[in-house]
This record gives C-alpha cells, sequence and structure tokens, in this order.
C-alpha cells in the first residue's frame, strides 16, 4: 500500500515562504538541498509525517501560474479559531471562518488562506474525518 510522503509547490522566495509556514503551522526545515538550478526545501513537523516540499526554481523572478487544476492543501488544528486570530494578527488575511453544516448539523468549522505565492490552504478544526 502506498503511503504518501510529500506534496510539492514552486515558491518565488525560500525566506518569504519558510517564515509564512513556520507562523500559520509551525512547519520547521526538516531538510535543505541546493543545486545550481534549484533549491528543495522540506516543511515539517512533529505531529505528521507527511512534508510539505518547497521548490525554489533560482533566477524565476515572476509569480507562477497556478492555473486552474490546484485546489488546495489542507491541515487540521485542534483550535481553528485561535488560530484564525493569530493569523489574523499576523497580517495574513484568511478568509473568514466558516461552519459547514449541509443537513443543519456541522460537519466543519474551516476557514481559508493563501501563502506568499497564492496557493490555498483549508484550514478545519480537528476532528470526526478531518484528523
Amino acid at each position: 500500500m502506498a503511503k504518501m510522503i510529500h506534496s510539492m509547490i514552486r515558491v518565488l522566495d525560500e525566506a518569504r515562504s519558510v517564515e509564512f509556514y513556520r507562523t500559520a503551522f509551525g512547519l520547521e526545515v526538516a531538510d535543505r538541498l541546493d543545486f545550481e538550478n534549484f533549491t528543495l526545501v522540506y516543511l515539517s513537523n512533529p505531529e505528521t509525517g507527511f512534508e510539505l516540499e518547497l521548490t525554489v526554481n533560482k533566477g524565476t523572478t515572476e509569480p507562477y501560474d497556478l492555473g486552474n487544476g490546484y485546489g488546495h492543501l489542507a491541515v487540521s488544528v485542534e483550535d481553528v479559531d485561535a488560530l484564525h486570530a493569530k493569523l489574523t494578527e499576523a497580517g495574513y488575511e484568511p478568509r473568514k471562518l466558516v461552519d459547514f453544516a449541509p443537513a443543519g448539523e456541522v460537519i466543519a468549522r474551516f476557514f481559508f488562506i493563501k501563502d506568499p505565492d497564492g496557493y490555498e490552504i483549508e484550514v478545519l478544526r480537528r476532528g470526526g474525518r478531518f484528523k
């Protein structure tokens, strides 16, 4: 059986992206591999074995075209309200908190936020199917 180990996104500014993911989600640099034309930065935390791989293509100065195929990354947190407040205070402009209740019962509480390169991230309150 396959095990998901990482997802890769391309970013323009390594330091800006590392700081965003550290502040927003407690991800730290687990490894950094520097090559002639690009750098790979692996971010993780003790909560999960899954990593986010940031690819920094050297010499790229224009924002990446995210196209219409990318959806979002998702993370779960214990206190979604507290994180929303923290990210708002930090100036990251998360979207509004939403209680998703299609049949009248809340099955998810979440918000979306964009990273510095425009990638969407869904932040869900931990529980139910969102562990």
